[in-house]
């Protein structure tokens, strides 16, 4: 009984040590209430984060429209941990369809709306610590495919910004790392995974036999954010199931 009795106690103390290592961090949080910002919520409160959380609906600190101009975020902690923003979209058309609007909307949401986000919240990052910015890209912007022009476009203006950031701000301590997931499934690709058919084909699409799960990207978002990751800026973790290194 005093073996087991150790060895649980020494499993409860990793579990607490494991979900306790970005208590006291403040992480601003645009997107949770859905999808993969709803699993990074989850796993930050998980961990001891305490989160800032903004969205169109005002679920969360405030309510603010990230595709449109604005001169201040609301309820902006002075000290900011980690910044990360989630919103994306998933238009698949044939190039000859897609306007000259529809590009600028996906500029908009996926490119313009993390602009705004970082540039609320540079002065923060300058005072933390320990500051990390976690972007999400996709994998359509390494491995070509086909209706993808719209996105592929936009994801691949976050992977310049994440790269050019990661540079610029590394003086300041502040890292910037970037997520290309392939398919999730989320709320937002749910239309493509409507059926079993469309699920089975999108699982034997990736090496690995799967489409992905909000919580495999809430999990490399965290790490992105926490001390574990901190010799680590300016990268594209292509976390996709293998589908953009392997045939």
């Amino acid at each position: 009984m005093g073996l087991r009795k150790q060895i649980a106690d020494g499993l409860i103390y990793l579990f607490k040590e494991t979900c306790t290592q970005m208590r006291g961090k403040n992480i601003v949080l645009v997107g949770g209430n859905s999808g993969i910002g709803k699993a990074v919520a989850a796993q930050l409160q998980e961990n001891g984060a305490t989160i800032f959380s903004y969205s169109r609906t005002g679920e969360g600190t405030a309510a603010v429209d990230f595709s449109t101009d604005f001169e201040e975020l609301p309820g902006l902690p002075e000290i900011i941990d980690g910044v990360v923003y989630c919103p994306g979209t998933i238009n698949l058309k044939p190039f000859h369809r897609i306007s000259i609007a529809d590009f600028k909307q996906e500029m908009e949401v996926n490119f313009y709306g993390a602009i705004r986000l970082l540039q609320a919240c540079l002065k923060g990052l300058k005072k933390s610590s320990s500051p990390s910015v976690v972007l999400y890209s996709t994998v359509a912007v390494q491995t070509g495919m086909g209706f993808h022009a719209g996105i592929s476009s936009a994801k691949g203006a976050i992977e310049g910004l994440t790269r050019s950031l990661a540079a610029e701000w590394a003086p300041n301590k502040i890292r910037v790392n970037a997520i290309a997931p392939s398919l999730t499934e989320t709320p937002l690709a749910s239309a493509l995974l409507s059926t079993p058919e469309k699920k089975e084909a999108s699982d034997k699409r990736h090496p690995l036999g799967r489409v992905g799960r909000a919580e495999d990207i809430a999990e490399a978002t965290v790490f992105l954010l926490s001390e574990k990751s901190s010799w680590m800026t300016g990268q594209i973790l292509h976390l996709d199931g293998g589908m953009s290194h392997l045939k």
